[in-house]
């Protein structure tokens, strides 16, 4: 199918995807070169359009259809794709991060499947829940069990971060806090329903962040949607006993935890990688109900899109930006 592209999220693995690696810290490259990405490529996976022509094995889909992109595809053959978990493929063919993306005039979109309704939602923001919504999303929902007297700390308050704040009351029980080294996303984050915010780097910030918690013994879940070593640090000295760590963020680097108190604080370090199919149907019908409050969006010409790519790696940036051919 072949769609004709309305606009298209900026997202900060665009950036890593830009650079042709991801920092495995230590002097340590993942090279997408070596993932099968080839030059030239078209970056984009947060999409969305109007559907402009279909092959005879498009079932459901038809010329006119004004749709999202889910961009997470996977190979379609091995066991995984069988079985309908796609993030598990090993040979991923995502849209805009494999193979070309968004951020061009039309897009070409392998299967109707792939292809969800956004009806009463603006377009603008349609498209930056296919990755920045779906994935703090997933991540929120990794901690869903946690009961009402526990509390989440959101590290990063970023696109994706400042999505998580707002998703926080659909999908938790507990209240979240951000922590951000930014003033203004930590104001963003307050004004989007965070019960607090703190700034990471502040050594007493710690000690405040526990003192909301049940008996000051620490939250029961931090979501690190930087992905850095002081924000993962930072994301374990604020759990309590039995807490969990979801890693979600891909700045860059190796962490280091002291490996006795991972077994005799019972932790779980666990990672989150976008959202599937079913998190962005179960997104979608939240969002449509009205029970998830719009994230900032800014739209820019899709001529601009270097100079959004700066401001996105300069952190000028507050909430999303989408380009529009």
């Amino acid at each position: 199918m072949l769609v004709k592209v309305e606009a298209c999220g900026v997202c900060h693995s665009d950036l890593h995807i830009h650079e042709g690696y991801f920092d495995l810290g230590n002097g340590r490259k993942l090279e997408l070169g070596k993932l099968g990405v080839k030059l030239p490529h078209t970056l984009g996976h947060e999409i969305v359009g109007e559907v402009v022509a279909v092959g005879p094995d498009a079932k459901g889909a038809k010329v006119g259809d004004k749709r999202l992109v889910h961009p997470w595809v996977g190979c379609g053959t091995c066991e995984f794709c069988q079985r309908g978990e796609e993030l598990l493929c090993h040979a991923m063919k995502s849209i805009g991060a494999r193979t070309d993306g968004g951020y061009a005039d039309h897009v070409m979109v392998p299967h109707p499947r792939y292809l969800i309704d956004y009806t009463g939602v603006p377009a603008d923001l349609a498209c930056t829940y296919t990755c920045s919504g779906v994935t703090a999303f997933s991540a929120l929902k990794k901690l869903r069990d946690l009961s009402e007297r526990d509390l989440v700390v959101i590290i990063g308050a970023g696109g994706v971060g400042l999505n998580a704040v707002m998703l926080a009351k659909a999908v938790l029980r507990c209240p979240v806090v951000v922590a951000d080294t930014d003033l203004k996303k930590r104001e963003a984050a307050l004004n989007a329903g965070a019960s607090a915010a703190f700034d990471n780097a502040d050594p007493g910030s710690i000690a405040k962040l526990k003192e909301m918690t049940s008996s000051g013994v620490g939250a029961g879940g931090a979501i690190d949607f930087v992905g850095a070593p002081a924000t993962a640090q930072f994301g374990v000295d604020t759990l309590r006993k039995g807490g969990t760590l979801v890693v979600v963020g891909l700045f860059g680097g190796a962490a280091s935890f002291p490996l006795p108190l991972v077994p005799q604080r019972v932790l779980t370090v666990r990672g989150s990688y976008v959202g599937d199919l079913n998190d962005i149907t179960e997104l979608m019908a939240l969002v449509k109900s009205g029970k998830v409050p719009p994230i900032p969006v800014k739209a820019r010409p899709l001529a601009e899109i270097n100079q959004v790519l700066d401001d996105l790696r300069a952190g000028k940036v507050l909430g999303r930006v989408v380009v529009k051919p």
